[in-house]
């Protein structure tokens, strides 16, 4: 990857070919700006005490850490 967030040349010249390159450049753009706005959520995060009764911890703990091992 170029960056930790954009699509390689070789990603973007891949949908450039397969979709054309107007269609290739729009969705290349899309991830880069989701997953920016994913990163920007992960950083804004906040801890959340659950209040649901009946919900065990150890489910919450696996939710939780199945959404922080996420790599984009």
């Amino acid at each position: 990857m170029s960056n930790n967030l954009g699509l390689s040349y070789s990603a973007r010249k891949a949908l450039a070919v397969h979709v054309g390159e107007a269609a290739g450049n729009e969705i290349a753009n899309l991830i880069q700006r989701m997953a920016s706005q994913i990163e920007e959520l992960k950083r804004s995060k906040v801890n959340v005490t659950p209040v649901v009764p009946g919900l065990k911890q150890e489910e919450d703990d696996h939710v939780a850490a199945t959404i922080e091992s996420e790599t984009f």
